[in-house]
């Protein structure tokens, strides 16, 4: 180690590919300087006191200086874990009660309600669509009397903590392009995620775990596929990507030693390592050099951080009661629920599970009675468990899929065979926890939840809500990629801040 210290500079000084490398490097960073330094400037005085006043001074870099003011608004939520429903839960069947459907049931749907919108290619030859009034029965709850379905009896214990929003609305009709829109603010693939633009933003509290932690219901219909790129950091560095937890041996992959290796020489391996990385940093000024190296740094971190916070054997028995039985079977969506906790607890700042299953294009009845079934105590037992720790004021948490289902049969209609097709028009989600008003309803549909009449809110409203509630202007977190300047909510978006408390 101490020759390899004596003459890596003697190395670079005396190397002719070096020497060119650098002279390339240092016209790199002229330029760079340059022109971010005068954007800078350009955009200066939207940052206030906040970026440049006081203590902080402008750095020339306008990323530096925008990551710099951060929070640029006073957090009202310290984390976020969001509990994404993946496939598009039927709005009937949960949090839209539709009275009125129940006399019109087998009627085709009026063109004047229908506006010659777009159908999906599932449904667009159909010659008739059946109304479909909801098969279950709904109730009150709560001191918010807020009518809820009956397949979902534990969450209507903790309505009163939910902000539900019904008059959500994305332009995206099918899965892929609504799923991408939803997580990145694009429907194409290629941008982050919300949550590597919150790491991106905020940076981490727990040096000893990923700022962004992903985990996937193991017990989940897999109708709908999901890919990494849903937690991807896109074009920003690569440590900001999320980090997805498995539920077997190995949570997190390659982080263990390898079997038969004592880890002995590991320390002065990495200490090489470390070198050849800034040599190469250095070199080519690289922003993913940067990235590997504090991948490497965190991964020898998570050797010791993970395996105890993965551990759930000194839970007591009245949390596996309240999370439900399939709590104690890891990979579960109660067990990621109840890992999801004690992530939060760790102060890990964003936490998603993704449930899949909720695509009901036929037996819908009996879908998504087993959709709730898996998933209404555990995501309750969240909202209560947070709640008795004193972290639910500080923590948002979110519930909702990426679009919803429409208010006629896909195909034929009968008492025990139906679906819904997707429907992008309305939908709801809830949130609850940090900065919003608990139990309220915000928005409206009208008579057969395909249009909004009252307050609607677009997927980058819901963004931007998200960003302002962890204390980020989505106006102004952005990041040079390709000539231009991109943000998450693209160029639109506004705080719903009717929600807010």
């Amino acid at each position: 180690m101490s020759d390899f210290h004596h003459h890596d500079d003697d190395f670079r000084l005396h190397t002719p590919e070096f020497n060119e490398l650098h002279k390339k490097m240092d016209r790199r960073n002229f330029l760079t300087k340059t022109s971010l330094g005068l954007g800078a400037l350009a955009v200066g005085s939207l940052f206030g006191n906040n970026a440049f006043g006081g203590t902080r001074k402008a750095t020339g870099n306008l990323e530096t200086d925008i990551l710099n003011a951060l929070p640029q608004i006073a957090p009202k939520a310290k984390r976020v874990v969001y509990l994404f429903q993946a496939g598009g839960p039927s709005q009937f069947e949960t949090f839209d009660y539709k009275p009125k459907l129940a006399t019109m049931l087998g009627q085709n749907l009026p063109d004047s309600v229908r506006q010659g919108q777009r159908l999906t290619g599932m449904s667009a030859n159909q010659s008739v669509l059946p109304l479909a009034p909801a098969f279950c029965k709904f109730n009150q709850h709560g001191q918010s009397q807020t009518w809820m379905s009956e397949l979902m009896p534990h969450t209507a214990q903790v309505v009163d903590e939910l902000c539900i929003v019904k008059s959500l609305y994305s332009e995206a009709i099918n899965h892929d392009p609504a799923i991408t829109f939803l997580q990145t603010g694009n429907q194409l693939p290629g941008r982050p995620s919300v949550g590597s633009w919150i790491s991106y933003g905020l940076g981490s509290d727990n040096q000893n775990l990923p700022t962004f932690i992903v985990l996937v219901s193991k017990n989940a219909p897999k109708d709908q596929p999901l890919y990494a790129r849903l937690w991807g950091n896109g074009f920003l560095p690569s440590k900001y990507q999320g980090v997805q937890f498995g539920s077997g041996k190995d949570p997190v992959l390659f982080l263990n030693n390898p079997e038969g290796y004592d880890g002995a020489d590991r320390k002065e391996m990495l200490e090489y390592l470390s070198k050849l990385n800034n040599l190469q940093n250095t070199a080519y000024a690289d922003p993913e050099v940067d990235a590997r190296i504090a991948q490497y740094e965190m991964a020898a971190r998570m050797q010791t951080s993970v395996p105890e916070v993965m551990s759930t054997a000194n839970e007591p028995k009245e949390i596996f009661d309240m999370y439900g039985p399939d709590s104690r079977d890891p990979g579960t969506y109660a067990a990621n629920c109840l890992l999801a906790r004690k992530l939060l607890e760790k102060n890990v700042k964003f936490v998603q599970l993704y449930h899949q299953g909720w695509d009901q294009h036929s037996n819908l009845p009996s879908g998504i009675a087993g959709q709730c079934k898996a998933t209404d105590q555990a995501t309750a037992a969240l909202i209560k468990d947070l709640k008795q720790r004193g972290m639910l004021d500080d923590t948002l948490v979110i519930w909702g899929g990426e679009f919803g289902r429409t208010v006629y049969s896909q195909g034929k209609l009968s008492a025990n065979d139906y679906g819904r097709d997707h429907h992008p028009r309305c939908f709801t989600m809830w949130m609850a926890g940090a900065g919003v008003k608990h139990g309220i309803s915000y928005g409206e549909t009208d008579d057969f939840s395909y249009n909004i009449v009252k307050d609607p809110v677009h997927v980058h409203d819901f963004q931007a809500t998200l960003l302002h509630l962890m204390g980020i202007n989505h106006e102004l977190l952005t990041y040079q990629f390709q000539g231009r300047r991109f943000r998450l909510t693209d160029v639109e978006g506004k705080v719903v801040r009717d929600i807010l408390s």
